[in-house]
């Protein structure tokens, strides 16, 4: 019953969706090679479908073109079943075959693109957080005026990214992901004992402004601050996207 309700509520999010970028935009979504957490038990880390496909989705039907980096461009590891608008976006938009042939850091130009995203799943935390040339990449976006999004654990890929003045891209704006008050309960990893860092924790350390469910009004909402737009949990992922794709109409029309 639970998948059921997610996948209406998603496919509420996918009825509005319409072609509103005739100039072919890109969208950079960046995700994990990683595929466990290296203990014996081979928790799984990865990368979550439903964190990436709905927002992949968004984009494309909206006009917008999609590329996926990934720190090796190797293979990319997905977790959860292809479900609902998961399952349409992999057989009639392309979506595994674009990310089976993920760029790596190296081929990525950043003038290129208007936003990035990364959705959630352990793996960001693990081999995107720490990768200089994809937080370089996450810095020169923004800093080109681009839109960052995320979904969940996602938020954690650009916890460390630091812009061209010193100081972290999060320092002093609202941002949201997977809370501790979450992930201590959750077996996934270990209650959080197998991560190098715990996303909330990483956020405030390095000066972000961190949503916990108490400041939200739903576990579910998106926060937006000064070009960044992020979410706690999966549901929203969608809705991160089209947030974003609503901030670079903003930012287009504005430079008209």
């Amino acid at each position: 019953m639970k998948k059921l309700v997610f996948v209406l509520l998603l496919g509420l999010n996918f009825i509005s969706c319409h072609k509103a970028n005739p100039e072919k935009e890109n969208v950079l979504i960046i995700v994990s090679n990683t595929e466990d957490m290296g203990d014996p038990e081979k928790h799984f880390a990865g990368n979550n479908l439903w964190e990436v496909a709905p927002p992949y989705h968004i984009f494309v039907s909206h006009g917008y073109n999609v590329d996926f980096v990934s720190p090796t461009g190797e293979e990319v590891p997905f977790s959860m079943d292809p479900l609902g608008i998961s399952s349409y976006t992999i057989k009639y938009e392309s979506f595994m075959e674009k990310v089976s042939h993920s760029l790596t850091p190296d081929r990525v130009d950043y003038k290129k693109y208007k936003a990035v995203f990364i959705g959630g799943g352990y793996g960001p935390l693990f081999d995107i957080s720490n990768n200089e040339n994809l937080l370089a990449i996450i810095a020169n976006i923004y800093e080109n005026g681009g839109i960052i999004g995320s979904c969940g654990h996602g938020a954690g890929a650009f916890a460390n990214v630091k812009l061209k003045n010193g100081e972290y891209l999060v320092k002093e704006k609202k941002v949201t992901g997977f809370p501790n008050s979450t992930e201590v309960t959750k077996s996934w990893a270990k209650e959080g004992t197998l991560l190098p860092f715990l996303l909330e924790d990483k956020l405030r350390e390095n000066g972000a402004i961190f949503q916990t469910k108490a400041d939200l009004n739903d576990k579910h909402d998106v926060i937006i601050d000064q070009r960044i737009i992020s979410t706690m949990f999966l549901p929203s992922s969608a809705i991160v996207a089209k947030e974003m794709i609503n901030e670079m109409e903003k930012l287009h029309t504005n430079h008209k």
